[in-house]
């Protein structure tokens, strides 16, 4: 469904993506783990147009998305929650949600949208008229991750979710990560919780300084004796 073929991405001078390749199944949950500054948001920030790769190209169901905007690639279903959420704080719960369904194709079923999203998070229509910057932490990121599945996404791609979470705020994310997939959304998750993430994910791989060093199923990553060593400290 996504394939991102040899990858050079660079913040000015500075390289921060080298020759990197990856692709994501419909229907699965990919995860990408490794260190502060491995380059897991660049990959994502290139994939949803907001870096533009000097060399290599993003692929998406086929199409090659090397001239199409970051606001185009939204309307085609790439969808990010951004790392720190960014929600508009004095703006209402309902509000934030709703400017997630701003293109033509999710505002024609944006009600049936809201009503999943509060399901999926009924503490965000318990709160849905109160300021979002109000909100715990936990519960802005429910609200980011609902945000984005108003813009009704085919791929979902989550940037360190659980990120200054409790524990229980952590484990209650990724239960809503395997709920949204088992519902048929393609999920990308860059997480620092190497050990949860790739306990739910399909396939993954780790980036080391910008480059792929290791790929394969997640459940087969974790008892890779090189990612104990340098991620999971064993």
């Amino acid at each position: 469904m996504l394939r991102l073929e040899d990858i050079d991405a660079f913040y000015d001078d500075l390289q921060a993506l080298y020759d990197v390749s990856l692709e994501v199944e419909r229907g699965r949950v990919f995860a990408l783990v490794g260190a502060n500054a491995a380059g897991k948001s660049t990959t994502l920030r290139v994939i949803s147009g907001l870096v533009t790769p000097r060399r290599g190209r993003v692929v998406f169901d086929g199409q090659d998305l090397t001239p199409v905007p970051a606001h185009q690639r939204v309307d085609l279903g790439i969808v990010q929650v951004p790392e720190g959420r960014r929600l508009f704080p004095f703006m209402s719960v309902a509000e934030n949600l709703l400017l997630g369904a701003h293109t033509p194709r999710a505002r024609s079923v944006r009600n049936d949208t809201l009503r999943y999203v509060y399901t999926l998070f009924p503490v965000l229509e318990d709160r849905r008229a109160q300021l979002a910057g109000s909100l715990s932490g936990g519960e802005q990121q429910m609200c980011a991750i609902g945000r984005a599945l108003m813009a009704r996404p085919r791929v979902l791609m989550l940037d360190e979710p659980t990120l200054g979470l409790a524990p229980v705020l952590v484990a209650r994310i990724f239960d809503t990560v395997r709920t949204i997939n088992a519902d048929g959304m393609t999920v990308l998750l860059v997480e620092q919780n190497v050990r949860q993430a790739l306990t739910i994910a399909h396939r993954a791989a780790v980036l080391e300084s910008g480059r792929l060093v290791l790929t394969g199923d997640g459940r087969e990553l974790l008892g890779d004796d090189r990612l104990k060593r340098a991620y999971l400290g064993l």
